[in-house]
């Protein structure tokens, strides 16, 4: 969620400082900040709103120094104002946090009793006073730090400097993420390897309860009061997938890029001269071993584990619970030993998902993780990575992560059916056809764009949208309705299509518009039959299906995208497509703000 970036170095880093922070935007935030050492004094400039507002500010009012820290800030505690913004400071210490301190009131009302100040409504206020206590107490930086995570409960990253030791920043992490990356006479500190790309790909991961002193020669990392060695990673370079081209908008982009990813993605199980074979490198676990599956995500990932649970109990006949990764631990579920659970995040950092997993690990199973950042936290701490080659994702909404991770987990589905003794070898060979199938029949519903974008203008105008399925396509109606919701600000809603009549029935009227995701097939008829109960109270039916599909109920729609014929496995990823587009489209028609909608994260690192 929050960002931070750190620069200890010798020229004036005000300006590579905002370039780290615009690679910080796609995890969400709503005012930004940097301060600098320069003089034993510390400067400050910050902004609410986009970091284009922080740039005029420092244009108008510019800062200097070798030593500085910035932030992105997601709100929590206080409104999203420059007040509330970070770095806070004293007159002695900077702060920069990402996370949640439990016990800020605590601190604050001791501060406040001793002479300290309070003018924000953040708990990170109470950090940067807590420090200038240990400080003003005589308390070196080191020291300041040590005792300073004995008194915070909850979860951050921090990023600190110090007015009278200009040339280091400290750096502390208990439940959020941060990175040291190391440079040629300089160093920095970061929330992630997106923000340190531009600068160094050498960096090394803080574990939990770590924090280290930079410098601009060197790092030290401690923990327990020990000082420890931390791997050092070769991090490949992602800058040159930043750009948007020629597309408006990140998540665009990143739809077009779909083929591309699956195509990549898959190509890791792939072992036979004929590409018509499935085989998972590297697996830790026999998948003919366990009676169950866990499957945990948050959001988009944890919807693609709702179409892996149907693919995992149709071909391979082993019973899943997916669970949305904040409940699973709290429900406290019994798991077998010996086990296996599957973690599934784009971003490898997602606070709940990773709670879940060492819920999972303490409870002696095994965890898969399906991520597009391996290096990540939950890479770290999972018994195997199965990665998503969708390359970076900028884009708040996830859309070429999502469909990467249906491929894997189709792709293990298939695996496990095959270990099982589930599914023949005729069998593997028709659904493996269909995923190496998927990225030429995704590209011919990306070239149906512009008839997608005439629906979704209808949508546009709606207040209220339901999203249908039965199946897999359940799923991917729940999804519609996420993909909606979150950037075009549009209620939406997404149920199986038989539990229409259960309740949601009585939302129908002709201004409610009616999403039917039907592909042809064994459940088309029953999905149909819902659909009849959409028009007989007047709703407007959107139906996407194939050719077949829509020549059956062409009448009996009010419009109709047609998608390529395809096989029913694979038939969730290529209907993610479209859905899709019409978020999109209805978000531009609306003119929201398409890759950053408002009050949400790319990367949800708090709980």
């Amino acid at each position: 969620m929050c960002g931070i970036i750190g620069i200890v170095g010798t020229e004036d880093v005000v300006g590579r400082i905002l370039e780290g922070l615009k690679r910080l935007e796609y995890r969400g935030y709503d005012s930004a900040g940097v301060a600098t050492l320069a003089g034993g004094a510390i400067e400050r400039r910050r902004a609410e709103g986009r970091i284009g507002n922080l740039e005029d500010l420092l244009r108008r009012s510019p800062i200097h120094g070798s030593t500085g820290i910035g932030h992105t800030r997601w709100a929590t505690h206080g409104r999203p104002n420059e007040i509330n913004a970070h770095p806070h400071a004293t007159q002695k210490v900077a702060v920069v946090h990402n996370g949640i301190i439990e016990n800020f009131k605590e601190l604050r009302a001791e501060l406040t009793a001793a002479g300290h100040v309070f003018t924000t409504d953040t708990d990170t206020e109470a950090i940067a006073h807590l420090l200038t206590a240990l400080i003003t107490a005589g308390k070196a930086p080191e020291t300041a730090m040590i005792e300073a995570m004995n008194r915070l409960k909850g979860a951050f990253s921090l990023g600190v400097v110090f007015a009278d030791w200009p040339d280091m920043i400290a750096g502390a992490r208990r439940g959020s993420p941060l990175a040291v990356g190391f440079g040629d006479g300089e160093m920095f500190l970061g929330s992630d390897a997106m923000a340190l790309a531009p600068f160094t790909s050498r960096i090394s991961f803080l574990e939990e309860d770590d924090w280290a002193i930079v410098t601009r020669d060197n790092s030290w990392i401690y923990h327990d009061g020990e000082r420890v060695r931390r791997e050092i990673r070769q991090i490949p370079s992602t800058g040159s997938s930043n750009g948007k081209g020629e597309y408006s908008h990140f998540m665009m982009k990143e739809i077009a890029e779909q083929p591309a990813a699956i195509a990549r993605t898959l190509g890791t199980f792939m072992v036979d001269a004929e590409r018509r074979s499935i085989q998972v490198p590297h697996l830790p676990v026999d998948l003919s071993g366990p009676s169950r599956l866990s499957i945990v995500g948050c959001g988009t990932a944890f919807l693609a584990g709702c179409v892996g649970k149907y693919w995992f109990e149709q071909a391979a006949r082993v019973p899943v619970d997916v669970d949305i990764a904040s409940e699973f631990r709290y429900r406290g579920a019994p798991l077998e030993e010996s086990g296996v659970t599957i973690a599934i995040s784009q971003s490898g950092e997602t606070a709940d998902t990773l709670a879940a997993l060492r819920y999972a690990r303490a409870e002696g199973q095994a965890v898969l993780a399906i991520l597009n950042a391996p290096s990540s936290t939950i890479g770290r701490e999972a018994n195997a990575v199965l990665p998503t080659l969708a390359g970076p994702e900028i884009g708040v909404a996830s859309t070429k992560a999502f469909t990467a991770q249906l491929t894997v987990l189709a792709a293990l589905a298939i695996a496990a059916a095959r270990t099982r003794g589930t599914m023949d070898e005729k069998d593997e060979q028709a659904v493996v056809q269909a995923l190496l199938d998927l990225p030429h029949l995704i590209a011919q519903v990306l070239s149906r764009d512009s008839a997608i974008r005439s629906v979704a203008h209808e949508l546009a105008g709606a207040r209220d949208v339901l999203f249908l399925g039965r199946g897999t396509s359940y799923p991917i109606a729940l999804e519609g309705a996420l993909k909606l919701k979150e950037i075009s600000y549009i209620h939406a809603e997404g149920y199986a299509a038989g539990e229409m009549k259960h309740g949601p029935i009585a939302l129908i009227d002709k201004r409610v518009p009616v999403v039917v995701i039907a592909p042809s097939g064994d459940l088309f008829d029953k999905t149909a039959s819902n659909l009849q109960e959409v028009r007989a109270r007047g709703g407007r039916v959107v139906l996407l299906s194939d050719a077949e599909g829509i020549r059956k109920l062409r009448g009996d729609v009010a419009s109709a995208i047609e998608l390529p014929a395809v096989h029913p496995f694979v038939a969730p990823i290529l209907y993610a497509v479209p859905v899709q587009l019409l978020a999109y489209h209805a978000a531009v028609a609306r003119g929201t703000d398409v890759d950053k909608p408002r009050n949400l994260a790319k990367s949800v690192t708090v709980e």
